[in-house]
């Protein structure tokens, strides 16, 4: 017998079972009441969070000035918006990334606390103390404790996503304990959000409460309750009697023709037969259509039927009574389940932009608030002048080194990570059929070579970092350079680096960023034509300039694009020349502009406050490089273009008599500067090579004297080691024959007392008489020795007497007989401080 379906769909309550009964247009009321009773606004670090949708841009702040969302838009910050929001794990993490990086930070202390969550959160990332949040489901988490301040009874699936948000929040304060413990330093380098996160009060109750009652999948557990397991266990008899009933019938009247099978129609089980015949089984006769068949259910099934509805009104019942429990132990601990919820949105929006920032590889900005030369305090004495000018007027430098625009960045990154996903499904398909054993030239079918040249040349191809480094003396700066060579990409790297750290975001440089801080960042880009507003190119930007001169304050950021142009080339070059010198006067803390006037380039040299810069421009390969020649003024290139275009002599001579020769001295003085300071970054490209070889040499040799160093004195203490083994050895050799020596008895010829002194008289008088002659002395003796030992043998026959003076060659040392014993052939001595006693053999005269 196949396994028995499971057909019943147990409703959470009869709240819900009702609405679900409910017409369209029922629910559509219904859809809206339960809006406007819900739609209360969250809240988020103390303060109401406005609902916004997830899509498009409904978190712009109406409340900005207009010239402020213009900038915005055309430096596409609403892209880099959506970009950060995605790297959120939640859909409300989303919503609040976007709107907190759509509204700018309107003050530098708002600013260097982003950065400082930023930052934390990078750290902790590094770590692995951060958790993921992509597996609450927000929404059902929000529903239910709305469902819990008003007492309805919450839904299993609302309790587990509860259950999901807890542990994380739990999750999150085990990661801080445990880095605190390893180290306490851990608490500093995560703050702020180690606070945030520390103190959470979170419920161990109320997670163990809800673990017990209800499954992952949010299903209501058996063991929940008693009833509930005897209604469900009912439930499943009944629905196995219905199914062996069905089977019964079904058997009793199959044809081949036309087979009945089970069904199940509104929560009642019933036998559905074929169109093509009438059905034979006697019973209650549901429903039937065109090509449809019939519905029957047995008549022996109806009770069975109206005992199950019965059996699961009982289970609907059990399952509120044990959701509504844990609505109460909710409602009790709702308010701190509100502030988790809340912290670990805010956490979720945090971490959205740190993964952003090391995903990115970006830097993390140093963003200082610059001081401008007007101070607001006044002093009464010079002294005090001096010293206030020390405090307040702060240099300030816009340091930007490799800097990437991020839009482009992200682009490329998107075009690589598709074309390889393509070369991987490519080859995944070769292997498949090479499995099915198919031809060798799927290869060839699937265009995989191609595929691999595109992945090799889009790693190859990345985007041209910008060098930006612009002091406090500078405060326009022109840039010229030819179409499509890279100015408005310059302008709109400054401008969206300079709203990413103001934002609390990595900038996309290869080192740490030095940024100002801007309180409007205003730009002027593109062709801002309106035919609404009877607007050309020309009346649109002077429109936009005219709102951020309005607005620009000596703390601002302005982007002039294409300055001047739109119109007559003589009154475009003036009027911008003036533009430029009211934004250099008052207008803003730095202007940076790009345009094609050739006369603007001359303002450096007017007024200080300039500086000029250009884009590069490949003559060989007549395509721009898109680097940037800072100090160099532009020049132009469309006569040398259409020279090596292959135009002819007499056009281009003649271009050149009409441009004028003034002009085209300047040039080939711009040329020869460009050359001369193309050399010059070419030698301070090979000066930092070799100094970095330079370094890398003498750390070479520091390593190599270290360990020479160190190898030698090894070897003097292996040598060390040895000699003293060695020694050792010897010394141990040389006690012991010692101690061989002394235990041998000395051999002596048997003789008598009388002659014993007699021989000893005898010798004694041959002693004296040989010291006098200064002769040696032989005595007659059985067993021939040498001169040597004999010598020595007659020095130690001398019995000494109290007080003599003797050597004592153990020691090396002159000792003083104290008593001398001649039967025992011993003799006291005193060497310093010890007393010793010696055999006669031991000692010598002196």
């Amino acid at each position: 017998m196949p396994p028995l379906p499971l057909l019943h769909n147990f409703c959470r309550s009869p709240f819900r079972t009702t609405t679900l009964a409910i017409s369209t247009a029922a629910a559509t009321s219904t859809a809206q009441f339960i809006q406007c009773q819900f739609s209360n606004p969250r809240i988020f670090r103390g303060k109401p969070l406005k609902a916004a949708a997830v899509t498009g841009n409904s978190s712009v702040n109406r409340d900005q000035p207009s010239i402020v969302l213009d900038s915005l838009r055309v430096l596409q910050w609403d892209q880099l918006c959506d970009c950060v929001a995605s790297f959120a794990g939640t859909t409300f993490g989303k919503q609040a990334t976007k709107e907190q990086l759509w509204n700018l930070n309107k003050s530098y202390e708002g600013s260097i606390r982003l950065l400082e969550e930023t930052k934390a959160a990078v750290e902790m990332h590094k770590y692995g103390a951060m958790a993921e949040f992509s597996g609450i489901d927000v929404d059902l988490v929000e529903t239910g404790i709305k469902c819990a301040r008003r007492g309805f009874p919450v839904s299993g699936s609302e309790a587990s996503a509860l259950l999901v948000l807890l542990r994380l929040a739990e999750t999150l304060q085990l990661n801080v304990k445990a880095a605190i413990k390893e180290d306490s330093d851990w608490f500093r380098r995560f703050m702020p959000l180690s606070e945030l996160i520390m103190e959470l009060v979170i419920s161990q109750p109320l997670i163990k409460f809800i673990e017990h009652l209800v499954d992952e999948d949010g299903s209501v557990k058996d063991s929940a309750s008693s009833n509930l397991r005897h209604s469900r266990d009912r439930v499943r008899l009944l629905e196995r009697k219905l199914y062996l009933l069905m089977e019964s019938k079904i058997r009793n009247e199959s044809e081949e023709t036309s087979p009945l099978e089970i069904c199940n129609v509104d929560g009642r089980w019933c036998i559905r037969s074929g169109a093509e015949r009438s059905p034979t089984v006697e019973g209650l006769f549901l429903a039937s259509g065109s090509g449809a068949g019939s519905l029957v259910e047995p008549l022996s099934a109806v009770p069975l039927n109206d005992e199950l509805q019965q059996a699961r009104k009982s289970v609907a019942k059990a399952e509120e009574e044990v959701l509504l429990k844990i609505t109460k132990k909710m409602k009790i601990d709702l308010i701190n389940i509100e502030n988790i919820f809340n912290t670990m949105i805010q956490i979720d929006m945090i971490n959205a932009r740190a993964r952003y920032s090391l995903s990115f590889e970006g830097a993390c900005p140093d963003l200082y608030l610059p001081e401008d030369n007007d101070s607001t305090i006044h002093a009464e004495t010079p002294a005090e002048e001096e010293i206030l000018s020390q405090l307040t007027r702060k240099k300030w430098t816009l340091y930007l080194r490799r800097a990437y625009h991020p839009l482009l960045l992200q682009q490329h990154r998107h075009s690589l990570q598709m074309a390889m996903m393509d070369l991987s499904n490519a080859n995944a398909e070769i292997r498949r059929r090479k499995q099915l054993g198919g031809s060798a030239k799927s290869k060839e079918d699937l265009n995989v070579s191609t595929l691999e040249m595109q992945v090799a040349k889009l790693k190859q191809a990345l985007p041209v970092p910008f060098d930006i480094i612009i002091t406090h003396s500078t405060r326009v700066l022109v840039i010229t350079g030819p179409n499509t060579g890279g100015k408005t990409i310059c302008l709109k790297t400054v401008g969206l680096a300079a709203m990413m750290a103001k934002s609390g975001l990595y900038v996309l440089a290869s080192e740490a960023a030095t940024i100002p801080w801007f309180d409007f960042i205003l730009a002027d880009i593109g062709d801002e034509q309106s035919l609404s507003q009877s607007l050309s190119t020309f009346s649109g930007h002077l429109k936009q300039i005219s709102e951020i001169k309005c607005l620009s304050t000596n703390r601002s950021l302005v982007l002039l694009d294409e300055v001047g142009a739109g119109t007559n080339p003589l009154e475009g070059a003036a009027l911008g020349m003036s533009l430029l010198e009211s934004f250099a006067d008052s207008g803003a803390l730095l202007t940076i502009a790009s345009t094609h006037h050739g006369e603007l380039k001359s303002l450096k040299y007017r007024n200080n406050a300039f500086e000029n810069a250009c884009m590069e421009f490949d003559e060989v390969e007549l395509k721009p490089t898109y680097r940037i020649l800072w100090g160099v003024p532009g020049r132009s290139n469309a006569i040398n273009i259409a020279e090596r275009l292959g135009l002819p002599v007499e056009i281009l001579n003649n271009a050149r008599e009409l441009y004028g020769a003034a002009s085209a001295e300047i040039n080939e003085v711009i040329l020869d500067m460009e050359k001369f300071k193309q050399d010059y970054h070419e030698k301070v490209h090979q000066a930092h090579h070799y100094l970095k070889l330079s370094k890398k040499l003498h750390q070479s040799l520091l390593l190599t004297r270290n360990r020479v160093m160190e190898h030698g004195m090894m070897e003097k203490q292996m040598m060390v080691q040895e000699i003293s083994k060695i020694a050792a050895s010897a010394r141990s050799v040389i006690h012991k024959k010692l101690r061989e020596s002394r235990s041998l008895p000395t051999p002596r010829p048997k003789q008598t007392k009388p002659e014993m002194d007699n021989h000893a008289s005898k010798i004694i008088h041959k002693h004296a008489a040989s010291e006098e002659n200064g002769t040696s002395v032989v005595t007659d003796s059985p067993h021939p020795v040498d001169s040597t030992k004999q010598s020595i043998t007659e020095k130690k026959l001398g019995l000494p007497k109290a007080g003599d003076l003797v050597n004592v060659p153990s020691l090396n040392k002159k000792a003083a007989v104290l008593k001398v014993d001649p039967s025992k052939e011993e003799v006291v001595v005193q060497a310093g401080i010890l007393k010793l006693k010696l055999k006669l053999a031991d000692i010598l005269p002196c």
